[in-house]
């Protein structure tokens, strides 16, 4: 017969085993503290977004509105130019963003000179650690009506006339992506080409053998092992699809007015209405609203690749 634990000894190797496992319990401390502190703590603040905020009587004893603030961003004339804006960029750069740094991962993955594979790793992940002030006067120094590259040395060559580029809605689309691209196509490339390594390429060589080419290894062996983790980054795009890079939309194209027709984004807009109406309940709606989309997108993005795949969601 089995002995009967009694609770003693059952909380005896309760014990037992916390005493055993306690210095992982400690190494587990310090980020479980600042993750409370970080993510969950500032959730409070959520309220404010149903408050107006009136500072001579303190944020938490403010009257509560109700959705009133959340009417800041529908009620506006300009509501659906900023979620047009927000929605179309984050749909460019999910497709083209990743596309290009599956292509950048796959050529990494061809290049057997070690030292050329280390600098081109190096060089390609430059634009991505550098910081959006530097980067808007790099795209400046480019396209300064004045002094700018393109209309001092490009444009002459095709015999085209200088544009005012910061004065010219239509061509910020192009620009925006374009310059996206160069900030984060090193860091996506990075992330695929981590994954590309751990292929055997025993699997190529049995493809060559077999007769298969460039593209029909890259089709059947490189994209299917590809294939978890580039869902997992689409997913997570997909969750921050209606929000922006702040610093891309407002320091690249100077915080010009001319250009808020095609640079205007809900970051940016609620970002301007903070600075002129200081008005923290409405800026607090646009933020929650910007999260509960997201959240909205990520179930419904994760439902669907489930229905495709089981094994290729996230849960």
């Amino acid at each position: 017969m089995k002995p009967v634990k009694t609770k003693t000894h059952k909380r005896k190797l309760t014990l037992r085993r916390m005493k055993r496992y306690l210095p992982l319990y400690i190494m587990l401390l310090p980020g479980l503290i600042y993750l409370i502190i970080n993510n969950y703590m500032p959730m409070a603040g959520l309220s404010l977004a149903f408050k107006k905020v009136n500072y001579s009587i303190g944020l938490f004893n403010s009257p509560w509105c109700g959705l009133d603030n959340f009417k800041f961003l529908f009620g506006t004339k300009d509501a659906f130019l900023i979620f047009r804006n927000t929605i179309l960029y984050n749909l460019a750069f999910i497709f083209i963003g990743n596309a290009l740094g599956i292509f950048v991962a796959i050529c990494l993955d061809s290049i057997y000179n070690k030292f050329f594979k280390r600098f081109s790793q190096v060089i390609i992940l430059i634009p991505y650690l550098l910081s959006t002030v530097i980067i808007s006067y790099i795209v400046y120094a480019f396209l300064s009506g004045d002094n700018g590259f393109m209309n001092n040395t490009i444009l002459p060559l095709f015999g085209v006339d200088p544009v005012s580029w910061y004065n010219e809605a239509k061509y910020w689309p192009f620009i925006i992506v374009l310059v996206y691209l160069w900030m984060s196509f090193g860091y996506s490339s990075i992330l695929y080409y981590s994954t590309l390594i751990g292929i055997d390429k025993s699997y190529y060589e049995a493809a060559a053998v077999d007769g298969a080419g460039v593209w029909a290894q890259i089709r059947h062996i490189t994209l299917p092992a590809l294939k978890p983790t580039i869902i997992i980054l689409i997913l997570l795009a997909v969750g921050r699809i209606c929000y922006s890079d702040f610093g891309l939309f407002y320091q690249v194209p100077m915080n010009s007015g001319l250009l808020y027709s095609t640079t205007q984004t809900i970051d940016t807009y609620v970002y301007r209405a903070l600075l002129e109406l200081n008005d923290i309940g409405r800026s607090t709606a646009g933020g929650f609203l910007q999260s509960i989309l997201g959240f909205i997108c990520v179930f419904t993005a994760n439902f669907v690749v489930s229905r495709i795949d089981k094994d290729s969601s996230l849960f």
